[in-house]
Parts: structure tokens; sequence; C-alpha cells
């Protein structure tokens, strides 16, 4: 008896090994740890915003309507309890996340109309950390997208698709084409000085009558 258990398990193993069941365990351990990346760089923004906004307030007071905006774009990220695994929930999720976006980059319109604080320290030092920020941003929802698709792909497999029936695995939702085309037709965060105006041509001398 002891011997035909032992056999059990091992044909057990062997068949869900074969119908690819530790695939899809290791694929959907990507997809939480791909997420996890994408909610650590979107909280570092979230964390460096409220200096970003007393350093701006510090010269620019008056310009109180695109710094509330900004701070009330972060607030309501806060508020969204996102679920990944719910498309309704990332959809708001996405949309929040868009709206303060879209908040810093009239904010960084409003910062090039004070030289003097471009050139304050702690800005500029605010500046790189969320140029960088903003980079990994696009970084790990790219990668977080791959992992999505190499997922559900890999569960819609026969005979996969049946492991996956069998031990409840559905396909994950993934940030929205719609969304991705948003972002990068979205007006760039720039923290730069503006571009140089290009110079014009030089004027045409008069040909001598002759």
């Amino acid at each position: 008896m002891r011997l035909m258990r032992v056999f059990a398990i091992l044909l057990t193993a062997t068949l869900l090994s074969g119908c690819g069941y530790n695939q899809i365990q290791q694929k959907d351990e990507a997809v939480s740890a791909a997420w996890s990346q994408v909610l650590n760089t979107y909280q570092r923004r979230a964390d460096l915003i409220p200096n970003l906004v007393n350093t701006v307030r510090g010269y620019a007071a008056h310009e109180q309507q695109v710094l509330t905006q900004v701070t009330e774009a972060r607030a309501r990220v806060g508020e969204v309890n996102v679920n990944a695994e719910d498309p309704a929930s990332l959809a708001q999720f996405q949309a929040a996340q868009g709206e303060l976006s879209s908040a810093l980059s009239r904010l960084m319109v409003v910062v090039e109309n004070y030289p003097n604080l471009k050139a304050d320290q702690s800005f500029l030092n605010l500046q790189t950390q969320l140029e960088g920020t903003e980079n990994r941003i696009t970084q790990e929802r790219r990668r977080y997208i791959e992992t999505v698709q190499d997922y559900n792909s890999y569960i819609r497999q026969f005979p996969v698709n049946l492991t996956a029936m069998l031990f409840g695995h559905k396909v994950k939702p993934n940030f929205s084409v719609e969304n991705e085309r948003a972002i990068q037709t979205a007006p760039t965060v720039d923290f730069g000085t503006a571009p140089a105006q290009p110079t014009p041509p030089p004027a045409q001398q008069p040909v001598p009558a002759g």
C-alpha cells in the first residue's frame, strides 16, 4: 500500500507537470512580481510629490490652482484600492494615475516661468529623482504588460487550458491599449530648460542694380 501511494503521488506530479501546472505557477508568480514593481514605482512617484509641491509653492505661491490639482490628483490615486485581477479596478487605477501624470505635466509648464525655482538645488534634486521615476514607471509597466501577455497566452494553449480550468486559473486583465497610447501622446514631463528657439535665417542682402 505504501508503494502504491508513492506511485500515485509520482504519477500525479508527472501528469500535472506535463499538463503545465508547474509552469502556470511560475508564470503566475512572475506576474505578481511584475505587478509589485509597478506599484513600487508609482508609490515612489507619489512619495516625491509633496516635497515637489512645497518647493514650487515657495517660488510660485500664487499658482495655487495647478498646485491644488496635483495635490488632489495624488489624493485620488491614494484612494484607489486596486485589484489587478479585476478589470474594472485596474481601469480605475489607470485613470487615476493618468490624471496625476497630466497634473504633473501642467505643473512643469508653470515651472518654466520661474528661473529661480529651476536653479534651486532642492528642486534640481527632486527633478532628477522624478525623471528617473517616470522612466522606471514606463519600464515596469511595459514589463508587466509583457509578463501578463505571456501568462495569458500560455494558459490558453491546449492541454494547459484544461489544467488552468481545473485549478481556477483565469486570463488576467492588462493595461489597455488605449491607455498605453494616451501615455505615449501625453504632454512630456520635461524638467529641463525650455527648448531653444530656432535661429531665423539671415536676411538676404539686396542685390545691387547693375
